[in-house]
Parts: C-alpha cells; structure tokens; sequence
C-alpha cells in the first residue's frame, strides 16, 4: 500500500487539536515539546485549551498545525515511512511535508513558520488586505474578474486554486469587495469574506519575503526522502535549494493546489492519500478532485490506530 501524506494549511486549527495524541503516543508528546521549546512559547497548552482566538492567531496557528501534523507523523514513522511515496501540504503545509520528507528537523521547522507567521501578520499591519472564497462554477474566467476589479477599485488575485468550485482571492480590500460582486454576477454559488489578518498569497505580502528567506537560509536543510510536490508550480521537489526558493515564492504566489491534487492522483493513483493533523478538509478536497482515490483523515488516537491496523493488514495480504 503506497501512501501519499496531506498536510492542512491555517484554518484548520480549532482548540483541542492533538490532545489526545499528546496523552496516549511519547512520540507525539515529544513532538510537542520540542516545538514549545523551538517557538519559546507554552504552544501545546494553548493548542489543547486556547483560547481560540489567539490560537488562530497567525503566529500561533502556523506552529501549531505543524506541531499536530508532526506528532501524528512521529507515532507513524517508524511502520509506515517505507511506503510514502509523495507528499505535499497546502500553504503552510507544505512545511509540514518538508519535515515528513526528512529535509527539515522539527526544531528548524517550527522557528521557520513561527517567523513565517509573524512576517505574513507584520507584512497585513502594514498594508492592511483581505480574502474571500468564491464558491461555484462562473461563467467568466476568474483571472479576467480580478484583472477587472483591480483596475476598477485595488489589487486582488487569485490566491488558492482549491477546486473546481472553490477559489480563494486575495488583495486590497476595495479590490476584494468588488470582484466579489463581479463574482456573483457570473454565478457564484456564494461569495465568503474569510477571517485573515492580511492578503495572503498575494502581492501585499512581498515585505514578507526577505525575512522569510533569512530563516530559510538558517535552517539546516537536507535532499527530500520523497517528493513534496509544491504549492507554486504542481512540481515534485526534493533539492533543498528548489524547496527554499518555492517556499519564499510561494509567500505572494497563488496555491495551485487544484494541480497538485490531480498531478499527484495521476501519479500515484492507487495510492492511499492521509490527511495527516487537524481537520479533513483535504482529504474532502481530494475526493472531488480526483474522485478514484481514496483518503482518510489521521490527527487523533483512533485515527492513528485504524491508519496502522490498515497498514498491518495490507502488508500481510502484500498489498
């Protein structure tokens, strides 16, 4: 059985992500612990209690879904790491699938988001944005609505390509607010306002980037174990070099994760793909993308016991 791993993005924290894992796997509270240790911050407590509006904080989410992902990782490690044969993670994710991957160590990982998530609010302070999901089908291209709404009220993008039904758009607020009315015009389903603290993966993020690159230089980086397949471009990546430059680019870039979702099904197509930490929005997202593939969700203690009684099973049939 070939595994591909998913990795969430910001939004899928909620309070009491990874509690149970901390109390029933040492591997998991060691994940834990070293991310606190790494980010100087009592993250785990804030993570199983909150409160949650400063768990969604930028700064806090990102480390935290990290953390939830790496220690579900850490507990699978040792049966399932033979049988990764890819990764990738949506945004933020896609840190979290460079440590799987074994290019990054926990500790480097989590400095490396926590400094991500405090550029991307520094960088929303300074030059204040907002998101929207545009959900359903248009009948005009979404590029050519932001292209229209940017010349018309302020800068606005696509920023997640998530479905085929459902795209995020990201820019100067008056930008944003106008092509959601161009949006509904052309059929939008609905038009959701999202809580953000700033215009990710888009241009207003460019103050971000050098300090971003300066803690990407930082940290210890080794070749991929398996391809993590990136967010900016839908390519499989393994050299440290090439996942650096991404990882910074795809700071104002759109998540083409649309792509990456059908390039990986095309790939791997009997592969199991698991939506390794908090929520199951990817492995949702998979299924319509590339309705063949099958999915399943792994971010507590019951999940992580059914994904290895699976694996145990499909290793004595020689699957």
């Amino acid at each position: 059985m070939d595994i591909v791993l998913l990795f969430p993005g910001q939004g899928s924290q909620k309070v009491g992500m990874g509690r149970d894992l901390h109390g029933a796997f040492p591997e998991a509270r060691a994940a834990f612990d070293a991310v606190d240790a790494a980010v100087t911050a009592p993250l785990g407590t804030l993570m199983f209690e909150g409160p949650a509006d400063e768990l969604t904080r930028t700064l806090n989410a990102q480390p935290a879904l990290l953390a939830h992902s790496a220690a579900a990782w850490a507990v699978l490690r040792p049966r399932l790491a033979g049988r990764v044969v890819a990764a990738a993670g949506h945004s933020l994710g896609e840190f979290s699938a460079y440590h799987a991957a074994g290019s990054l160590g926990l500790a480097d990982a989590a400095r490396i988001v926590r400094r991500r998530g405090e550029l991307m609010y520094e960088a929303g302070v300074a030059r204040p944005g907002a998101m929207a999901a545009i959900l359903g089908v248009l009948d005009q291209p979404l590029d050519a609505l932001c292209a229209q709404a940017s010349a018309e009220r302020g800068l606005v993008v696509p920023a997640n390509f998530n479905s085929d039904e459902q795209v995020v758009v990201s820019g100067e607020v008056a930008g944003v607010e106008r092509v959601m009315e161009l949006a509904k015009g052309a059929g939008a389903k609905r038009c959701l306002p999202l809580p953000v603290s700033g215009a990710f993966h888009s241009p207003l993020m460019a103050p971000a980037t050098e300090g971003l690159a300066a803690a990407l230089e930082a940290a210890h980086w080794a070749p991929a174990q398996f391809p993590v397949w990136a967010n900016v471009n839908a390519e499989a990546v393994t050299d440290p070099a090439r996942a650096r430059a991404l990882l910074r680019e795809q700071l104002t870039a759109t998540v083409q994760w649309t792509a990456v979702m059908r390039a990986l099904a095309a790939a791997h197509p009997a592969a199991l793909f698991v939506e390794l930490g908090s929520g199951s929005v990817l492995a949702g997202l998979a299924r319509r993308l590339a309705p063949g593939v099958r999915t399943a969700t792994c971010g507590t203690v019951p999940e992580v016991e059914a994904l290895l009684a699976l694996a145990e099973s499909s290793a004595t049939e020689g699957g």
